[in-house]
């Protein structure tokens, strides 16, 4: 549906007059090297540090370090220094745990074994123990393949509501270098999931990136080398988030990509229900074979929320950047999709399926990743410049923070609402001497009396 013009502007005069205190941002950050952000999970459980890497941008993974800020006091602490010539970066905390877990890089990289989507692991360090990490995943990069372990890279590495899980998205290296040709599986993106088990995962040294891992290992989704027109197949699948249930099924809504009756290829919501017992194989093995993509658990389905081809607009909208987040009760996924005027808004669509509902309709487009307050009232995102806030019920978006539409706006990939709602974290680069870094900041969420009170 197209909003009339006079109802977009009342719109966005009710967004542009909500009124702003200098208190209202308040920058905790202040070193002079990047302070990059995850789009989740970034709150200690009590709420008092917030952890990032200090890459110096997002799309180039040359960290060193994972460090943690106090908010109140400014305090940073490092937790984990890489060696060896490794990177580290994209770092989560448990969420009641103070434990973190983060990619972790090839140690003594060389020509034969650079950094790469299908090179790379999980590494988990306890925050009383910093600069000690266990490995996540175990790896075997030749056969013998071993049930639990992977053979390449996992990623944005993401603790279950409940600190019992992991999930990362995931490409294999040893289909990787079996190249884009040929009656193999192709090397694509999947998600994947890790659950503690005793004495850990271990492989063969049949390769010298070979190591074992304290997790057990598998693929949650599948995906075909080239999905059938106008089928629920998919050739991808990423961009993943947590949904909880009430029956206590673990389950994650991702991004899937499907190729539609007339051949175009769009994003849409899927919905993955696990087992509760990851180690038993379904119809194939979980650790893959040599032309064989990893196949997941017995009694994983797979099934499709979003059918948005006969749109105006169709599909997810993967720009920005995000990633698909339920409301704390797993009544609802979030996820971004243009309106019929072509803006980017705010959408739910229910675990169960159904039509999707359209959450915002303002006449700017939401412009970063978001996530849900503790209470599931609301949406924290960017729009215009500024950090803010979404009442979900009613769809009215409230400013935060003052507009910014140059090089010192929110960054657009994490917007995180703290374990009381009451602040939200982002970044936004700043400028010191001749260089600009990315600085944590904080936002005040008003309180719900207070905003009553501002309506």
């Amino acid at each position: 549906m197209i909003v009339p013009r006079f109802l977009r502007w009342i719109s966005f005069f009710m967004l542009s007059s909500v009124s702003l205190v200098s208190a209202a941002e308040r920058q905790v950050t202040f070193a002079p090297h990047g302070h990059l952000l995850t789009n989740i999970n970034v709150w200690s459980p009590d709420g008092r540090w917030i952890v990032y890497d200090v890459r110096a941008v997002d799309s180039v993974f040359d960290g060193t370090r994972i460090e943690q800020v106090n908010v109140a006091t400014g305090e940073v602490q490092v937790l984990f220094r890489s060696e060896r010539g490794a990177a580290c970066g994209v770092v989560t905390y448990h969420p009641r745990e103070p434990q973190v877990v983060f990619i972790l890089g090839p140690e003594n990289p060389g020509p034969d074994w650079t950094y790469g989507a299908s090179r790379r692991r999980g590494a988990v360090v306890d925050v009383a123990r910093p600069g000690t990490f266990r490995a996540l995943d175990a790896m075997t990069y030749a056969p013998p393949f071993t049930p639990g372990a992977l053979r390449g890279g996992s990623h944005v590495h993401v603790f279950s509501p409940a600190g019992d899980a992991i999930s990362f998205t995931y490409e294999d290296e040893v289909l990787g270098r079996l190249g884009a040709s040929g009656e193999h599986d192709r090397n694509q993106r999947n998600v994947g999931v890790a659950v503690p088990v005793a004495g850990g995962v271990k492989v063969a040294r049949s390769h010298p990136r070979n190591h074992d891992g304290e997790w057990f290992a598998v693929l949650a989704t599948r995906t075909v080398n080239r999905p059938r027109a106008g089928s629920d197949e998919i050739s991808r699948a990423y961009e993943e988030g947590w949904v909880p249930r009430r029956d206590g099924r673990r389950s994650l809504a991702f991004l899937g990509n499907v190729t539609t009756s007339d051949g175009r290829e769009l994003a849409e919501v899927f919905l993955v229900d696990l087992p509760s017992d990851l180690r038993v194989a379904g119809d194939g093995p979980l650790e893959g074979t040599d032309l064989r993509r990893p196949v997941p658990p017995r009694g994983t389905v797979q099934r499709r929320l979003t059918f948005t081809a006969g749109r105006k607009f169709p599909g997810v909208v993967t720009s920005p950047r995000h990633w698909l987040r339920a409301a704390p009760d797993g009544s609802a996924i979030a996820f971004l999709m243009k309106d019929d005027a072509g803006i980017v808004q705010l959408w739910t669509v229910s675990p169960d399926g159904g039509p999707p509902r359209q959450v915002t309709r303002n006449p700017e487009p939401i412009a970063s990743a978001f996530s849900w307050s503790a209470d599931g009232r609301f949406l924290g995102h960017v729009m215009e410049g500024s950090v803010c806030v979404t009442e979900v019920a009613t769809g009215r978006t409230e400013r935060l923070t003052p507009r910014r539409v140059g090089g010192d706006g929110p960054e657009p990939f994490a917007c995180v609402f703290s374990p009381d709602g009451r602040q939200i974290a982002y970044s936004r680069r700043v400028a010191q001497g001749a260089a600009t870094w990315a600085q944590v900041f904080v936002a005040a969420v008003p309180s719900p009396k207070e905003q009553g009170a501002r309506r």
